[in-house]
């Protein structure tokens, strides 16, 4: 039976160590805390309509090729492990002022012409979808983008890999050459260049917050809801317990040591959005390190005959799960995937030319 070496615990390592263990492969993951990094943190967001801007076409084909795979992946988890991972059918991104809701004509025109359909809604509309709002938000874009729970869907590819036949080892891989398997993937996140040092991903800091509602507060929004707040983005993703509320972003390598000033961003543009979570407990705040690339595409694809890439995500690490772990099937298999092809590393001067 040939052998597989998956290197990283995450969303995207498991994906790809339960499809290939499904698909013949005997598979080892290799992590010492296996899904305890930025996938634990994550909001789980599955929202590249509402990210689509001009000129970042290949950003939305992937993106949406990701979403579209979705629903038949949950299904599966589903079937397989009994946990159903979908929170949330639909994302409504929220104006604040004039010059935001022109950004959601912007984005719903782009989208549009590329064949994906998203709802814009005035003000009235915003407070009949989602009626706990801030009174001053002014319009709203509806997307069909649902949104995962992170942590069950970590268990859930837990319990299916488990099921599958991949062999868990915790421990650190501090090089690629103390693994003999027949393949390897090469899926640590934003540590990937830590083990393969030409490949232009970097940690970027990211806080989040966890918030428990109580009895007598206002409901948390149905939908992913999505706003600019002072220039800055936020996210508020419901869970069966609360919300989730994200994110922060800041160039600071692997600290993930949750400050007070963005703990303090985070609530107050929150509470612009949605006055009454106020009320709601402080459950959690947290910090993860999001792999990034200069192109906000991810890497995935084979560095050497024995070695693949799966890595880079950014922020998009659940959504693109699916595509990826087709993608890594489909080379692990002798084949390239169509959809996958913008995110080929070796787009990258540094990776075409570098060598182990």
């Amino acid at each position: 039976m040939r052998t597989l070496a998956v290197v990283g615990g995450g969303v995207i390592g498991s994906a790809v160590a339960w499809r290939a263990a499904a698909a013949g492969w005997s598979v080892t993951l290799f992590d010492p805390a296996a899904g305890t990094g930025a996938s634990w943190v994550a909001g789980g967001m599955l929202a590249p309509l509402s990210e689509g801007w001009p000129g970042e076409t290949e950003a939305l084909r992937f993106g949406a090729a990701a979403l579209s795979r979705w629903p038949d992946l949950a299904a599966e988890l589903r079937q397989a492990t009994g946990i159903d991972v979908l929170v949330a059918a639909a994302t409504l991104t929220v104006a604040l002022d004039a010059a935001d809701a022109a950004d959601l004509r912007t984005i719903a025109d782009f989208v549009g012409t590329q064949g994906h359909h998203m709802q814009l809604l005035d003000r009235a509309g915003v407070r009949a979808t989602e009626s706990t709002l801030a009174r001053t938000v002014r319009a709203g874009l509806l997307a069909p983008e649902p949104a995962a729970d992170n942590r069950l869907l970590l268990q859930a590819l837990s319990r299916a890999g488990t099921a599958a036949g991949v062999h868990l080892r915790p421990e650190t891989v501090t090089t690629l050459d103390d693994l003999d398997h027949d393949r390897v993937v090469l899926a640590p996140g934003a540590a990937a260049a830590r083990l393969w040092p030409q490949l232009p991903i970097r940690p970027v800091k990211g806080e989040i917050l966890r918030l428990h509602h109580r009895p007598g507060t206002p409901p948390p929004p149905r939908h992913v809801v999505r706003a600019r707040v002072h220039g800055r983005s936020l996210y508020l993703v419901p869970r069966a317990n609360g919300l989730v509320v994200g994110a922060t972003q800041y160039e600071a390598g692997f600290d993930t040591t949750v400050t007070v000033a963005g703990v303090r961003d985070l609530i107050a543009d929150a509470e612009a959005v949605l006055p009454g979570i106020g009320e709601y407990e402080l459950a959690e705040a947290a910090a993860g390190s999001r792999p990034c690339t200069p192109d906000n595409l991810p890497l995935i694809g084979a560095l050497t005959d024995r070695v693949i890439v799966a890595a880079g995500h950014g922020r998009n690490g659940i959504l693109g799960m699916p595509i990826t772990a087709d993608a890594v099937l489909a080379l692990l298999a002798g084949d390239t995937l169509p959809e996958a092809k913008a995110a080929d590393p070796h787009r990258f001067p540094q990776i075409s030319g570098g060598t182990r």
